[in-house]
């Protein structure tokens, strides 16, 4: 289907056309470029997209925006100041055009999932779009705006930041009718003063909210009355909170693991809900709350959505879980490899524990740990006190990858200190020697770690994997 043609996008970008086009979608990265989309040509610190005009020519692109005149492109393009600007331009007119509701979320952690999560629940009502992968910055949620199909429904946007005043920018582009922040945490340390200070950066979502739109907010957080004074600051009145330790709009009663999922009990204001979820980690029903609570605030079926998400499974690399054949038995994989921050890393190891004691597995626990990147001058203090957690979560063995993570091991006492490497890659090598039959192993640490080369290394070692359960 036709999404943008010269005439829309000189009118929103205000270029000038060099010929006709029809363009059934925007991108900005030749590699994952469709045939028939609109390519912007994007200007970095490191790179420039008019660089690979010929690859997007070849690739199928049905035109190009660019900040100059170009010879012999082969293509139709749209000439403009810069292209950046172009794209938001794009973005602008997309979120104008469009008819359906709009929902915006951020959080210190949990924004993809709960974001797939969202995408399942409203895709109950009709077609939902959403942002795709991680594509949730100042390039992202412009280019994922340029892409929502006019006809949707619903659209559904993730912002990320780890500086003050990018949520600003990025929510008056998205100006969603319901706003969800999943929870506030001591990530990007670096670039604050204060956990406080990252809890202002979210509550920034508010600026954008549509007028009489709501917002949903993570009630057992310690930032809570500072979100909610930030929106009602902003006037959203509509302000919904879950929770797990008190009454709230929508309240965890329990979660227990069943069947390779979970099956959560909640209160959702005021009608008692037991659903299905095809996820292991417990984090993931607090999470469905705030998604349910997306669904209530835009006026929809709480129950259809509820039944939907059974739907719902962990994303690639955020604690899929997966047993694998290992010397005459098994081993199960927990591979929360994309990411990682003191409380999910927490969350992580209670949940190894908890589905090695389910799944009947019969060695031990480990939790193979990258550094957590952006925690600033407390990130050896904030490495170390997970020390504490991983005893108390039952982790027999932890090894761990970079430099602050170091900080953790030394923490350890000796008999839970297991393999320490400077890379991923390294430590790679070493697991494959650690493992024995009945084992669970975790893998979890910052994406620059590059952790997943762990989990890679011993699915390669032992054939392909099947999903516990």
């Amino acid at each position: 289907m036709t999404q943008w043609n010269e005439k829309d996008a000189v009118a929103a970008t205000g270029g000038k056309a060099t010929g006709a086009f029809a363009a059934t979608g925007v991108s900005i990265d030749t590699r994952t470029l469709g045939t028939g989309e609109l390519f912007v040509a994007l200007r970095g610190e490191n790179m420039d997209g008019h660089a690979y005009l010929a690859g997007a020519r070849e690739k199928g692109a049905a035109a190009a925006v660019v900040d100059h005149e170009v010879k012999d492109a082969g293509l139709p393009l749209i000439i403009v100041e810069d292209t950046h600007r172009a794209l938001e331009g794009l973005g602008k007119a997309a979120r104008e055009r469009f008819k359906g509701t709009v929902l915006g979320l951020t959080g210190s952690v949990g924004k993809t999932g709960t974001k797939e999560m969202l995408k399942i629940a409203f895709s109950a009502f009709g077609e939902t779009f959403a942002t795709r992968g991680n594509l949730n910055n100042h390039y992202g949620v412009p280019l994922m705006l340029a892409n929502l199909p006019p006809q949707a429904k619903f659209g559904i946007f993730e912002m990320g930041m780890n500086h003050a005043g990018e949520i600003r920018a990025l929510t008056k582009q998205v100006r969603p009718h319901v706003g969800v922040i999943t929870t506030v945490a001591p990530v990007h340390l670096e670039f604050f003063e204060s956990e406080a200070g990252i809890a202002d950066a979210k509550a920034e979502i508010a600026e954008g909210i549509m007028e009489g739109g709501a917002i949903v907010l993570p009630f057992d957080n310690p930032h809570v009355a500072r979100l909610k004074a930030a929106a009602q600051a902003c006037g959203v009145t509509r302000i919904y909170g879950f929770s797990e330790k008190s009454q709230a709009s929508a309240q965890l009663l329990s979660c227990k693991g069943e069947g390779g999922g979970l099956v959560v009990e909640a209160v959702i204001e005021g009608e008692t809900l037991r659903y299905r979820l095809s996820a292991s980690g417990t984090q993931w029903a607090m999470n469905s709350l705030a998604v349910l609570l997306a669904v209530k605030a835009a006026g929809l079926d709480v129950k259809k959505a509820a039944t939907a998400l059974a739907a719902f499974s962990e994303p690639d690399g955020r604690g899929r879980v997966e047993r694998l054949a290992w010397k005459g038995g098994d081993i199960q994989l927990i591979d929360d490899s994309y990411n990682a921050s003191p409380p999910s890393i927490r969350a992580a190891m209670i949940t190894a524990a908890r589905l090695h004691a389910e799944n009947g597995m019969s060695g031990r626990v480990h939790a193979a740990l990258g550094d957590m990147k952006e925690l600033g001058r407390d990130a050896p203090k904030l490495h170390a006190a997970l020390a504490e957690d991983a005893l108390n979560a039952g982790v027999d063995v932890v090894h761990t990858v970079g430099k602050d993570m170091a900080a953790l091991r030394e923490a350890l006492p000796s008999a839970r200190r297991g393999a320490h490497a400077e890379d991923s890659g390294r430590l790679a090598e070493k697991m494959l020697g650690l493992l024995g039959p009945g084992d669970t192993l975790l893998v979890k640490g910052s994406h620059s770690m590059k952790m997943e080369k762990v989990a890679e290394a011993v699915r390669a070692a032992n054939g392909k994997g099947r999903k516990a359960g």
